[in-house]
Parts: C-alpha cells; sequence; structure tokens
C-alpha cells in the first residue's frame, strides 16, 4: 500500500552519525578502554533514563562522571556527548520539505536535551535559517519529551492514535533494527537505513 505518513528517525537517518566518536573522547576524559566504555554504557540505566526525560541534563552529566569516574566541566562533557552528532546534510533538509508536500511527515528520535538542543544551536545554523528541526517536520515526538523510548511499543502507538495513522499507510524509516521490528509487530511499513544516504537513495528511486 503506498504510504499517505512518513516517520523518520534522526540519528542515522536524517543526522550522520558517529558513536564512535563520543566512545574515543570519554576514553579520553575517563581512561577507559572502548570495550569498557560499550559494556559500562550497557549496564547503567541513566542513559535510557535521560532519554525518557526521567533526569535532567545536569543529573545526567553527573551520572557520567561517576559511571566512568572522571572530573570534568559542563562544556566538556557536552563536547564529548556530542560528538557522535557528525553532520546535517542539506540535501537531507531539501528533502523533508519536498515530502512535505506530498505526506504527512514526522520525526520519532530517541534523543535528549543535549544532543537536540545542539543539533538546533550549532548545526542546523550551518545549513539552514529555520530556527528548529521542527520546521522540517509536520509532527514531532522526541522520547525526553514524551517519556517514552524505541523500542517500547508505547511510543510507536502514540504516534499512531494522535495522530490518526493507518499503520498500513505509514512508512518509517529507522536505522536500528530492533525498532523496525517493534514497528513492523504493530502493521506499519518499515524501511531499515544500513547507511545514511540510503534515504536519499529510496526517494530518488521513486
Amino acid at each position: 500500500m503506498i504510504p499517505q505518513n512518513l516517520i523518520f528517525d534522526l540519528g542515522g537517518v536524517i543526522i550522520d552519525l558517529s558513536v564512535d566518536n563520543t566512545i574515543q573522547a570519554i576514553c579520553k576524559l575517563s581512561g577507559f578502554t572502548p570495550q569498557q566504555v560499550r559494556l559500562t554504557y550497557q549496564k547503567n540505566p541513566e542513559f535510557f533514563e535521560y532519554e525518557r526525560g526521567e533526569i535532567s541534563d545536569s543529573e545526567f552529566r553527573s551520572a557520567l562522571q561517576r559511571i566512568f569516574s572522571f572530573a570534568s566541566s559542563d562544556k566538556e562533557i557536552d563536547t564529548a556527548w556530542n560528538a557522535m552528532l557528525v553532520d546535517l546534510p542539506i540535501a537531507k533538509l531539501q528533502l523533508l520539505d519536498n515530502l512535505k508536500q506530498r505526506f504527512s511527515v514526522a520525526v520519532l528520535s530517541n534523543t535528549n536535551n543535549i544532543h537536540l538542543s545542539f543539533v538546533n544551536q550549532h548545526m542546523l545554523p550551518q545549513v539552514s535559517s529555520a530556527s528548529s528541526l521542527n520546521n522540517y517536520f509536520h509532527i514531532h515526538y522526541y522520547s525526553h519529551l514524551v517519556g517514552k523510548r524505541k523500542p517500547e511499543p508505547g511510543i510507536f502507538t502514540q504516534v499512531l492514535d494522535e495522530n490518526n495513522f493507518n499503520p498500513e499507510q505509514t512508512l518509517f524509516f529507522d536505522d536500528n533494527k530492533e525498532n523496525i521490528e517493534a514497528a513492523s509487530a504493530l502493521g506499519i511499513q518499515t524501511f531499515l537505513v544500513e547507511h545514511p544516504d540510503r534515504v536519499l537513495d529510496y526517494f530518488r528511486k521513486l
């Protein structure tokens, strides 16, 4: 069925992402190895709590310093945390602008205030005169603002229910297989973005 509604993840789909950049930055602050950073991330709930908006920016920064045993300024911590945000290609923004003329276009992202503020205040002004990334979407769902995160079914059903989206007429783009499977289980059409440019390739074919 041809979709009427498009839902986009941000990192790895619209924004070029390199999690390794943040891992390396935390290694420099803490003395941990990359493997230790990855294992520590998996064991500590604060990362997911921050994505759900359950802890504040300052509480998250304190958690990072405690978890990785280092002491740094807020600016140093934010710089390390934002290092994963590599690029916001203007071609992606132009694509979204064009799609908004034909589809209902939504963003559904597991994110946090430090990241979203960096995108709007530092990355977006380099490529656009828009005041917010929200300008490129009709509908906005950020995990830290709605208190849910992917792949929890509740965040998908919230988007569908609040916007009267028929799942069979809705296409979801994400770079995470677990999120794709969760959306597919609800009857949503899905597209796994295995490389950031795949989104542009997908619509070129149309």
